[in-house]
């Protein structure tokens, strides 16, 4: 459905005659279309399929259809019963990895074996198809003994033979015996994994159902045999390479320890304890004492000094030397008895009285004897102190001189521990390869190298041949037959259908094509309303003049409107620049207060390319054909903050605009911006739902238009899914659009 309602032959003709007499009644006038009374069916044309005529010609030559089908179930019968069956027997092997943990060897009894891949799997299918495992069931079933699978035991076949001269099939006589057998050992042998999985099928075929099922079995624990007679050579032939490294190895650790001892020898460097040679344990010793004697020097030497300043101070000595003295606590206690008493005797008697002066002079004299005590623990403190000294300057002598004799003794020591650690590695690998070669000697036996994998299906044997198989093969080649043989008279039928026709002569009469007339041709015009209602107008604000004004109260009520004003198409009903002088001087209402983007629908109009800041940008028409992306068709206009999207350049296609895609683009748009305006000229090539979906309508209307017609076309474009719809007075013209750019710019 398109919305040009205003072209000629539809609503144009309403117009005309509303302004002739806008207050005459309407009667309904709606012209029907003539229908002809007998229609005559058109003759099929050159090339038509007529499905009628390959049915009766089917018919016609059954025959030739059905006796070849009947021949050939028949002769497929026949075949299938002479044919000797086959009857397979199947085993099935788990690929799970069945090696102890406990027998390990020791370097991987921590780590988890991981599960085995597909590629682990195929490659184990490929060794049940090992001709060494196939020569070991030959022998072991004595296949080669049996006319099955060798056919010269039974004769060859003249058609055989035949086939064979001219290199159609391979010449028995030709081979040896050992390649006819396995030819027709593999031909009877399948074997594959089953798919997600890791166990293997084992399938084999043969006249005998007791003999497939005995191969069958026979190549399951052959191959089982095969991996563990693999694990014991591998680990025999370890072993044996071992036993020759480890006899070498033992000549090289003797003689890498004999030197290294020989040069400690001769080179006195013995070992002390703690595994130190005895320069280096000399070294410790010494400096320990040293460190005990450079303590008690300065021990010695702080005690004194402090005991000197005590007595030079007058102080009360305080030292832990001095009270620990015994000669100083008893004369303490007796200062301490007297102090005492010359307290008691103060309170009855004067500082004159004998007995004070007496009490007082032994008191002096406790004093001095502690004075002189401790002068005698300061000296004794400073002869401890030269002790020290003294024994410091020894020890220091005696370290210096091992200091001496452990530097000339270095360079032979760092060749020592050389010789020791090529030992040491030399006997390191030595324990190593013993262990390995224990227990590779252990895993010789069988029971420590388990198989890979185990029989979870022995073959049975099967009383059901599986070859051939007698019902497909008969319906297979009674349905090709009949498919073919069908073809075949449906094709011959076609090629008569379409073989050429003699032409008529140039007498003969023709029946010359009627014309419809213009009525006939004529599209149905829209019916006109039997009675219509009072005109429903918006024009909420009549005292408003046209103009700028009039656009500038638009856009305020779109701005209180919100959410439902997010989706506005501005159309008209004649081709001008005023529709987008419209769409633009209603964005730049807008932009100021929201984010508002204007798609122009209509055609590329020099208007936008003039204000545009990018005219050469792409367009719709990139976007639909994905030659480019909304970040390259969003441009911006040079006077406001409005965004435009265009059409496409000069030369697009516009049926792109009826792409489904322009609809999903535009609902991005109205996640984005506030306001979406559509400039959709004159809606004449633009689908109804892409403007109408969700959006209001303002229509710019022809400044002849009567009212009526203004009326009318509101009335309509409600009808076909408008929200709302605005029809402007006049339009804004271009010296007011650029007044309110100019007016945009300032706010």
């Amino acid at each position: 459905m398109r919305l040009a309602f205003w072209r000629a032959g539809k609503v144009g003709a309403l117009f005309r005659k509303a302004d002739k007499a806008p207050a005459a009644p309407r009667a309904p006038a709606v012209s029907k279309p003539a229908v002809s009374k007998s229609v005559s069916a058109p003759a099929p044309q050159l090339g038509d399929l007529d499905l009628r005529a390959l049915w009766q010609a089917l018919r016609r030559k059954r025959a030739w259809v059905i006796i070849p089908t009947m021949i050939a179930a028949v002769l497929s019968i026949a075949a299938v019963n002479l044919i000797t069956p086959r009857y397979k027997s199947e085993a099935r092997i788990l690929i799970d990895g069945r090696e102890n943990i406990f027998l390990r060897p020791n370097g991987e009894r921590n780590e988890e074996r991981t599960a085995l891949d597909p590629e682990a799997v195929t490659s184990q299918v490929q060794l049940l198809l090992s001709r060494d495992l196939a020569r070991e069931i030959i022998k072991k079933n004595k296949l080669a003994e049996r006319p099955e699978f060798d056919p010269v035991l039974q004769g060859m076949s003249p058609v055989k033979t035949l086939l064979a001269l001219f290199g159609i099939g391979r010449d028995p006589f030709s081979m040896t015996p050992e390649e006819r057998v396995l030819d027709a050992y593999y031909e009877r042998l399948t074997a594959y994994a089953v798919d997600k999985s890791r166990v293997i099928v084992i399938e084999f075929q043969s006249y005998d159902p007791d003999l497939a099922a005995r191969v069958a079995n026979s190549i399951a624990d052959g191959f089982l045999a095969m991996q563990q007679a693999a694990r014991q050579e591998q680990a025999k032939s370890a072993g044996q390479w071992l036993s020759g490294e480890i006899d070498g190895l033992r000549k090289k650790v003797a003689d890498a320890e004999s030197r290294a001892e020989d040069f400690r020898s001769k080179s006195s460097l013995f070992i002390g304890t703690n595994n130190t040679s005895l320069s280096n344990q000399q070294l410790g010793e010494i400096n320990t004492q040293l460190n005990n004697a450079r303590a008690l020097k300065s021990d010695a030497e702080s005690k004194s000094r402090m005991i000197k300043d005590m007595l030079q101070s007058g102080k009360p000595i305080e030292s832990s030397e001095v009270l620990n003295s015994e000669l100083i606590r008893r004369l303490s206690e007796q200062r301490v008895t007297l102090r005492a008493q010359l307290a008691e005797q103060s309170s009855t008697l004067l500082d004159n009285h004998p007995r004070i002066k007496e009490l007082k002079a032994q008191l002096s004299d406790l004093d001095r004897q502690l004075r002189e005590e401790a002068a005698k623990l300061s000296r004794s403190l400073e002869n401890d102190s030269r002790i020290a000294a003294g024994r410091v300057e020894g020890l220091s002598n005696s370290l210096e001189q091992v200091k001496r004799q452990a530097t000339s003794t270095n360079g032979q020591d760092v060749q020592a521990r050389a010789l020791e650690r090529e030992a040491k590695a030399q006997r390191d690998l030595l324990e190593s390869y013993l262990a390995k070669y224990r227990e590779a000697t252990t895993r010789e036996n069988i029971e420590a190298a388990p198989a890979d994998g185990r029989i979870i299906s022995r073959a049975i044997v099967s009383n059901t041949p599986a070859y051939p198989k007698k019902l497909p093969i008969v319906l297979i080649a009674t349905l090709a037959t009949l498919m073919l043989s069908a073809g075949s008279v449906v094709t011959s039928e076609l090629l008569r259908m379409t073989a050429p026709r003699p032409v008529a002569p140039m007498g003969s009469s023709t029946v010359p094509p009627v014309r419809p007339t213009p009525a006939e041709t004529a599209p149905p015009l829209v019916p006109e309303p039997v009675a219509v209602s009072e005109p429903v107008v918006r024009d909420t604000h009549p005292e408003l003049a046209a103009g700028v004004s009039e656009i500038e109260q638009l856009a305020q009520d779109l701005r209180a409107a919100g959410a439902a004003a997010r989706k506005v198409t501005i159309l008209g009903t004649s081709h001008n620049d005023n529709i987008t002088l419209t769409a633009l001087t209603l964005a730049r209402l807008l932009a100021r207060s929201a984010k508002v983007v204007l798609v122009d629908l209509a055609a590329t109009s020099p208007t936008l390319e003039a204000v545009s800041n990018d005219p050469a940008a792409p367009g719709l028409a990139e976007l639909m054909l994905g030659e480019a992306s909304f970040g390259q068709v969003i441009t911006k206009d040079k006077m406001s903050r409005v965004h435009m999207v265009s059409a496409g350049r000069a030369g697009a296609d516009r049926t792109l605009l009826q792409s489904p895609r322009l609809t999903m683009a535009l609902d991005a748009l109205l996640r984005v911006y506030d306001h979406v305006l559509l400039d959709a000229g004159t809606a004449a090539d633009l689908p109804a739902g892409l403007l109408t979906s969700q959006a209001r309508a303002v229509v710019v209307p022809d400044a002849s238009m009567s009212l009526e017609a203004c009326n009318l076309i509101s009335e309509q474009l409600q009808a076909v899914g408008f929200s709302d719809v605005v029809m402007l007075r006049s339009p804004p013209q271009p010296t007011d659009a650029a007044a309110l750019g100019d007016r945009v710019v300032a706010a």
